[in-house]
């Protein structure tokens, strides 16, 4: 049984796992034109609307189905690292469906993310910042390794259950949403499964659409999520040749991509989805200069993996330069 097929799953002497309703609310998610200039347009995946808030429900439902065909789950508690959505998802998922979660998170995760998974009644264990998600996957691997019969180590940085996940349903949703003339696909790499699962399931379609990789500038950086591959533990998933081009964004050019999105089309989307705005800016702004290219014919697709709300605590990032001045 794969993980695509467990909607029932359990082993034969295992009671049947019927799946929770609130499960099926995965997907499905609808798109925006966002105006990025008066000559830019482009396609906005709203992920954000995910019943868990973030693209990461998608692999958090493949990855526990897969825990449930393999009879792991519920008899083991689901442990995994992340940069904090992922670890959201599985707290919701795994909370409508009575199946225990430990979520090794980096100890910076936002006040907002660290208050839904006690909402969700995770266990969380916080590790260095400093480390960023590295050191959250190198502490649930040593839990893992230490405590086999307490956990089941989902590690979605390798588990092939996180691009099939957006293999079967984000590339079909972009498809049959931009009825099929998508040229371009944007999008941010942290366990990089939605660039590669959906990407290939594109390529497959159409092999002319361009997948755009969008990474930090640097290992330091403040875009919650993102990777940059080149100072980072790269996935296992990861397959270097599927982008054709690859984006590097600074933390700053995201902030502001945020900021001027939220006060001139009333969105609020977190910071990744900022960087992969400036990568898609870009794209779009070079593609405009070629006299033999058509605007029309031109459908570019940006994932936003999450909304801003996550990330209220951080008023002075939100604000810029007034901070956390006062409404008047």
């Amino acid at each position: 049984m794969t993980a695509t097929d467990s909607r029932t799953a359990g082993r034969s002497d295992r009671k049947t796992f019927t799946e929770p309703e609130l499960w099926a609310l995965v997907g499905n998610t609808p798109m925006l034109s966002v105006r990025l200039s008066d000559r830019q347009t482009v396609r906005l995946k709203c992920e954000w609307l995910n019943p868990g808030g973030s693209v990461k429900d998608r692999p958090a439902l493949f990855i526990l189905r897969d825990g449930l065909a393999r009879g792991e789950l519920p008899g083991k508690r689901l442990l995994d690292a992340s940069s904090g959505n992922t670890a959201i998802a599985y707290a919701m998922l795994g909370a409508a469906a009575g199946i225990g979660v430990t979520v090794c998170v980096p100890a910076n995760a936002s006040r907002e993310r660290r208050a839904l998974l006690r909402a969700y009644g995770a266990e969380a264990i916080f590790t260095d910042p400093l480390e960023g998600a590295d050191g959250a996957i190198r502490t649930a691997r040593d839990l893992a390794g230490a405590h086999p019969g307490r956990y089941w180590y989902a590690d979605q940085y390798n588990h092939p259950a996180n691009p099939q996940a957006h293999y079967l349903t984000t590339a079909d949703e972009i498809w049959r949403q931009t009825d099929g003339r998508i040229t371009h696909l944007v999008a941010g790499v942290g366990t990089t499964g939605t660039l590669m699962g959906a990407g290939r399931r594109l390529k497959e379609w159409n092999p002319r659409v361009a997948l755009i990789a969008v990474q930090p500038d640097g290992p330091f950086h403040g875009l919650e999520g993102l990777k940059h591959l080149a100072t980072a533990l790269v996935p296992g998933i990861y397959d270097p040749a599927l982008p054709d081009r690859t984006e590097f964004v600074t933390t700053e050019e995201a902030e502001e991509r945020v900021r001027v999105l939220a006060r001139d089309a009333g969105l609020l989307i977190g910071w990744s989805t900022g960087a992969a705005l400036v990568a898609a800016a870009r794209l779009v702004r070079g593609l405009s200069d070629r006299p033999t290219v058509r605007p029309s014919d031109t459908v570019v697709v940006v994932v936003a993996p999450d909304a801003g709300t996550r990330y209220l605590s951080e008023a002075e990032r939100l604000g810029g330069r007034g901070g956390e001045e006062e409404v008047p």
